[in-house]
């Protein structure tokens, strides 16, 4: 990477943002609360093209968030709140703070100690709790999985995989416990959140991100439906009147041609 280029190139982003705040209707109504859901959105393709393993769009992906951190510092420095240098500085103080065992004296040889330490520095930071990091508007599982990572940095944890595993299947005793006894839906609905935060903790431990997992599972189940609605119309018949057992024979095709 020539860094020079890097930073020309950075530069006419820059420049460009300023022309079009000063010149493109829609560009100069744009606030932070508009941007918001577009920033979020943009995210999620970021998120889909990463899963898809497709570089090419990673990159498109990545040019428009980097838009985005380029349109909220502009309209930061109309303001006189922050602007792009501002931003910059903040992150790097933040990195070389928060790596000591880079930047200072402290050692750190494996991931583990570089989490644990990451998590007790920004105790020193002023925040009051560990969980403050987590964002209140994440996904209900991405929040799982970051609250867990997060208390774990300060050694609230398990110590091995098969405790976990025994946590998930105490939960779905419980599950199952109160759906056999025809509990209200709020318990119900209480021990099914229980067991499925263990779950989450357990694929933690097991190096797997339920994200990314259920995501995966996501597009195989579409894939695979949209194989039967297409083999349907080929054999000339709705779903609506097909049998369970011929949608499942066309489903197992689909399966055997991944």
């Amino acid at each position: 990477m020539n860094k020079k280029e890097t930073l020309k190139s950075f530069e006419k982003l820059l420049d460009i943002m300023d022309e079009l705040r000063e010149k493109c209707p829609w560009d100069r109504e744009q606030t932070f609360d508009s941007l918001r859901y577009l920033t979020i959105e943009e995210t999620y393709e970021l998120s889909e093209a990463i899963l898809e393993k497709n570089t090419n769009e990673i990159k498109k992906e990545l040019g428009d968030l980097m838009l985005h951190l380029v349109f909220y510092s502009k309209i930061g420095s109309e303001t006189n709140s922050f602007n792009m240098t501002d931003v910059l500085d903040s992150i790097s103080k933040k990195l070389i703070f928060r790596h000591p065992h880079i930047f200072g004296d402290e050692k750190a040889n494996d991931v583990r100690t570089v989490l644990d330490n990451w998590e007790k520095l920004k105790l020193k930071e002023g925040k009051k709790s560990v969980l403050e990091g987590v964002p209140k508007s994440l996904p209900p599982l991405v929040k799982a999985y970051r609250i867990q990572e997060k208390v774990r940095g300060v050694g609230f944890d398990w110590e091995k995989p098969h405790q976990v595993w025994d946590k998930v299947m105490e939960e779905l005793d419980e599950f199952k416990t109160e759906v056999e006894n025809k509990s209200s839906k709020e318990k119900v609905e209480s021990e099914f959140g229980d067991l499925l935060f263990s779950l989450v903790n357990y694929a933690r431990f097991i190096d797997i991100n339920p994200e990314d997992a259920l995501e995966r599972t996501n597009k195989k189940f579409i894939k695979r439906f949209q194989f039967l609605e297409e083999r349907a119309k080929e054999i000339g018949k709705s779903m609506h009147d097909m049998s369970l057992k011929e949608m499942d024979k066309i489903w197992e095709e689909a399966k055997k041609g991944e």
